[in-house]
């Protein structure tokens, strides 16, 4: 079945890659595999970066191709049918509020924006005098809003018991588990609960891999696969008792780095199907494809509108880049929603980067109390956990250098003179500073506070007659474009500072079994080695020793990850260790001395005589 070729695209989407070519890199899930066209992203430029990573993104909106492998996309028929099934369900809580609940769950990326969309949709009915009926969970509780903690995410029994915390009472849940690669144990547990109190849940899984590439390792503790748990609810699906909905979108510009398009694809789906949920609640009619099409149409002119600004987003990778090299810092100030977009962005650069916290970081500036409640005190918990506007102006304005980056964000519905008298206090600090400013027609930056930035990239949006819950279409759009935009720039920078080699991960920080096996992934992809021997060489770098022995490779994954969590620099450690056939202490050694960790890989990669695994 072909996609929606009756509506005409907002922009021109990519030729389909290789990555949709049968046997390429077949063991590995689409969320997993390398994208064809950031191949060589390490050698980019900071524009040719930018160019590299839209066409990525554009995958998002890709259609179905007959003489490809035919994985389902956003716009195929299936997608958009499963869609509107899951929106009549959702109608149903909306229409009790009393006794329903819709809950977004995710660990990681997938529980930071199952929180925005929740605090989103929440201020949609606030705005229409009803009670809030959506709530968030996220693996290690709200602290993992503005932290990495990503080894929460391997208990499926928390899962469950967090679940259940949130749902006392309530006689009609629907529940949506977000899981990019199909992967988290997490959300695992939570599906198989759900699906096992079929009188009160009806479970719907989104990610972007097909149900026959879910993760099946065991889980360890409990009794099932991920791909078991998905497998069961295909079988639900044919009486829309359960619902999977997993276009494929394409593997991510860095591979497995899924905040990049699964976490916009889970935006937009989510936000799509919501948003139509509420707009035909209130008129009482029946939802329809086109309709989808249309609110989904929006997001593709994000795209649009977002990298008209491709010229001056390089040139902020460019300065966001030099900071990284400097060893100085990147900071992302926002206004309300966008702060907690640049709050996200800077959290998810540690486990992907193996970056420090301070290295790029978000900060939200105004009143935080109306984004997280009373009962959500994340504040005054350490500098790991900085995120307030309070915390800027104490911990990071006195020790800013010429050397730092500040990027601020707002739309021009913010206070401006707010925003004005932060931009003053930091000039005096750092001539660094540039603006992303969203604005509607007919809005106007003030003189006063344009010529404070040396450069601003500024986004106008066309004015939208909708009615209430048609508004919301152009607050989502603003946080979707400043998404792309940072993922962009921290992304690019990290490229920049040699953290990235063609386009993997090379220095991720091991916080869970699915980033550990990732590790040992990337060994065999660089070394051509089997993945016995990558997994030794892994061991021999988390636990310090030269030899390997049974009772080592015999533990729990958990056991290698509470070590490894807190080493640097482990997988490239590794990755030498393989190719010089030399001892840890070595590798380390040539990783101090080498500019960057890109080029001591390919010093090693290019000496004679080593086993090539990558093509």
């Amino acid at each position: 079945m072909r996609g929606m070729k009756k509506y005409r695209h907002v922009i021109e989407t990519p030729d389909p890659g290789r990555w949709e070519l049968a046997g390429y890199e077949a063991a590995l899930p689409i969320s997993e595999k390398s994208n064809p066209i950031t191949r060589e992203l390490d050698r980019a430029d900071p524009a040719q970066i930018v160019q590299l990573l839209k066409e990525c993104d554009a995958e998002i909106f890709q259609e179905e191709e007959e003489a490809l492998l035919n994985y389902k996309r956003m716009y195929s028929q299936s997608v958009l049918k499963t869609m509107t099934i899951i929106i009549s369900k959702v109608q149903e809580v909306l229409k009790d509020p009393e006794d329903g609940l819709i809950v977004l769950s995710g660990s990681g990326t997938s529980g930071r924006l199952a929180f925005l969309i929740a605090i989103s949709f929440n201020k949609l009915l606030k705005g229409l005098g009803q009670l809030p009926r959506y709530t968030h969970i996220i693996a290690g509780g709200n602290r993992s809003l503005v932290m990495s903690q990503e080894g929460l995410e391997d208990s499926a029994l928390l899962g469950i018991e967090e679940l259940r915390k949130v749902c006392d009472g309530k006689k009609k849940v629907v529940f949506i588990g977000i899981s990019c690669g199909l992967s988290a144990p997490f959300v695992a547990g939570q599906l198989d609960f759900c699906m096992n109190n079929l009188d009160i849940f009806l479970p719907v899984l989104l990610g972007f891999n097909p149900v026959s590439m879910a993760r099946n390792d065991k889980i360890e503790g409990w009794h099932s696969t991920f791909r078991q748990v998905a497998e069961r609810m295909q079988k639900l699906q044919e009486s829309h008792k359960a619902f999977i909905l997993n276009p494929a979108v394409g593997p991510e510009g860095i591979c497995g780095f899924s905040w990049m398009k699964g976490g916009s694809a889970t935006k937009i789906l989510l936000e799509t199907v919501l948003l139509a949920a509420h707009k035909t609640v209130s008129r009482e009619s029946e939802i329809s494809e086109k309709c989808l099409v249309e609110i989904l149409r929006t997001y593709e002119r994000a795209h649009n509108v977002t990298y008209a600004q491709s010229r001056k987003i390089a040139a902020l990778v460019k300065q966001a880049g030099t900071s990284l090299q400097k060893k100085a810092c990147v900071y992302m100030v926002g206004w309300h929603t966008l702060g907690l977009i640049a709050i996200m962005d800077g959290v998810e650069c540690i486990p992907t980067f193996g970056a420090d916290h301070k290295d790029v970081q978000g900060f939200l500036i105004g009143d935080y109390n109306d984004i997280f409640n009373k009962e959500m005190d994340i504040t005054a918990q350490g500098p790991q956990f900085a995120f307030s506007q309070e915390e800027f102006v104490k911990m990071i304005l006195p020790s800013l250098t010429e050397l730092d980056t500040v990027l601020f964000l707002f739309t021009l519905d913010d206070d401006l003179a707010e925003v004005e008298e932060l931009v003053i206090q930091v000039k005096e600090k750092t001539s660094n500073i540039q603006a992303l400013s969203h604005a509607t027609v007919g809005q106007y930056l003030p003189a006063s506070l344009k010529k404070l930035f040396p450069a601003i990239i500024s986004i106008t949006w066309p004015i939208l007659f909708l009615e209430y819950e048609g508004n919301f279409i152009q607050k989502f759009q603003r946080e979707l474009s400043t998404k792309w935009i940072l993922n962009t720039v921290s992304t690019g920078a990290h490229v920049l500072k040699g953290k990235i080699l063609r386009n993997c991960m090379v220095d991720l920080r091991i916080g869970n079994s699915k980033l550990f096996w990732r590790a040992v992934s990337i060994l065999q992809r660089f070394t051509g080695h089997s993945q016995a021997r990558c997994l030794d060489s892994l061991l021999q770098v988390i636990y310090d020793s030269e030899v390997v022995l049974d009772d080592l490779r015999n533990k729990d994954i958990s056991t290698h990850i509470l070590v490894a969590t807190e080493k640097t620099k482990v997988v490239p450690t590794a990755l030498l260790c393989l190719l010089r056939n030399c001892s840890v202490q070595e590798a380390r050694m040539r990783l101090d001395t080498s500019h960057s960790i890109r080029a001591a890989i390919e010093s090693s990669l290019n000496a004679p005589g080593h086993k090539r695994g990558a093509d």
